[in-house]
């Protein structure tokens, strides 16, 4: 089949995230179909964005047709972005008819965070001589990320568009696959009937874990400093969101020379993080620069327990479906899970800890209870987390779900 995906910010693993639709196009492409992708110049989740010089620039990567449209770039969350929305997608449904009569696709995503994308799949939809598939899938719940979140207004006619949007594909696409296990009734309300609904989360890809890249020295050198300690590790953005304050409140209340936490990353909290490290006298937390995702498996292989929280969100009540999480199943680890949510992983397949989002205190007994258990029995954690990894959340498992709605 041709398999068309329209996703904004899509990537790869040289350019950075998001992964997710390399990686389906890559099982996509093993199991015989061809894959086309159009996505922007511009996102700001990519260490690095293509040079573009031209609308409808192809690069093929890895054997994934790779189309790029010129959106410009942006900086936050303000209306430059929301231009660079406007433009990618009113820019394929212009081109909608000829998408549909040259390029001729048989299924066609919508995948972009932002749901008006779903505008421009219908638009091809209509055009095609054939009947196709129109498949809508959701990241994060918008426009419900907005309000809740962004502190914006229900009637703020950005919403308000979004809103529409978020219905129409919930109503005119074939299938919704929703990354969020708990989503369901939520799309049923907002006009999704019940059979279309799928959920297909993230995953990892074997190969990666089976040839990791060797860490940077200032990491290994870390890890060899502080043999015999055991090491509280988070991996990831340092951002609000990822509730690494509370983390900090953590270690200022255990008072064990035995632990370290280590915070391996970059991002906007991350000099705040690090004054408050000064300020505190916080001597057994440590921070590392990030690492290339390549290097994740022999990251978390010297980590005793992870740690991946996130402050309190009513979004959260949709399910969780973080990378980090399915990284850290995995690795064989113990998880610590923060989040205030229904059922997760974590407790589904009993791979770790699950607290509240904030609950400091809930955290500190967490650690400690980690920490007592002996090494067999930290490792049957580990290992219930990697069984389920290889069992249900692989990319070769994922995407031959998703080739089912196809």
């Amino acid at each position: 089949m041709k398999i068309l995906l329209i996703n904004h910010y899509a990537g790869s693993p040289e350019m950075g995230m998001e992964f997710r639709p390399y990686y389906m196009a890559q099982e996509w492409i093993r199991q015989g179909h061809e894959v086309d992708i159009i996505a922007a110049d511009y996102s700001h989740l990519r260490r690095k964005n293509p040079k573009v010089q031209r609308d409808w620039q192809i690069e093929e990567i890895d054997g994934i047709r790779y189309h790029w449209l010129r959106t410009g770039d942006y900086d936050g969350n303000g209306v430059r972005r929301a231009l660079t929305m406007f433009r990618f997608v009113g820019k394929i449904w212009l081109k909608a008819k000829v998408i549909a009569r040259e390029w001729k696709p048989d299924v066609v995503i919508t995948s972009s965070t932002y749901p008006l994308d779903t505008y421009a799949g219908q638009r091809i939809r209509k055009y095609c001589l054939k009947n196709i598939k129109l498949i809508h899938e959701v990241h994060d719940m918008w426009p419900a990320t907005l309000y809740e979140v962004g502190g914006m207004s229900k009637r703020h006619p950005f919403v308000v568009l979004m809103q529409f949007a978020e219905n129409s594909a919930y109503q005119h696409s074939d299938r919704v696959v929703s990354l969020l296990p708990h989503a369901k009734s939520y799309m049923i309300a907002h006009g999704m009937d019940a059979e279309k609904y799928v959920c297909i989360p993230n995953g990892v890809v074997v190969s990666e874990w089976e040839n990791p890249a060797p860490l940077p020295e200032i990491h290994k050198n870390f890890f060899e400093e502080h043999k015999g300690q055991f090491i509280v590790g988070y991996f990831g953005g340092h951002a609000l969101s990822n509730a690494l304050d509370i983390l900090l409140d953590v270690a200022k209340r255990i008072n064990d020379s035995q632990i370290s936490f280590l915070l391996v990353g970059d991002g906007v909290e991350k000099k705040n993080l690090l004054k408050r490290k000064e300020e505190e006298k916080l001597d057994q937390v440590h921070f590392l620069p990030a690492v290339s995702k390549a290097s994740i498996p022999e990251l978390l292989k010297s980590i005793d327990c992870i740690y991946i929280g996130g402050a309190n969100s009513p979004l959260y009540q949709f399910g969780l479906c973080p990378n980090k999480l399915f990284d850290s199943m995995m690795a064989g680890k113990p998880i610590i899970f923060a989040f205030t949510a229904p059922e997760t992983a974590v407790e589904q397949y009993n791979c770790g800890l699950r607290i509240n989002s904030g609950d400091t205190e809930g955290i500190v007994h967490s650690i400690k209870d980690i920490k007592e258990l002996s090494l067999e029995q930290r490792s049957v954690l580990g290992a219930n987390g990697k069984k389920a990894v290889l069992e249900h959340f692989t990319y070769k498992k994922l995407a031959k779900n998703f080739e089912a709605l196809f």
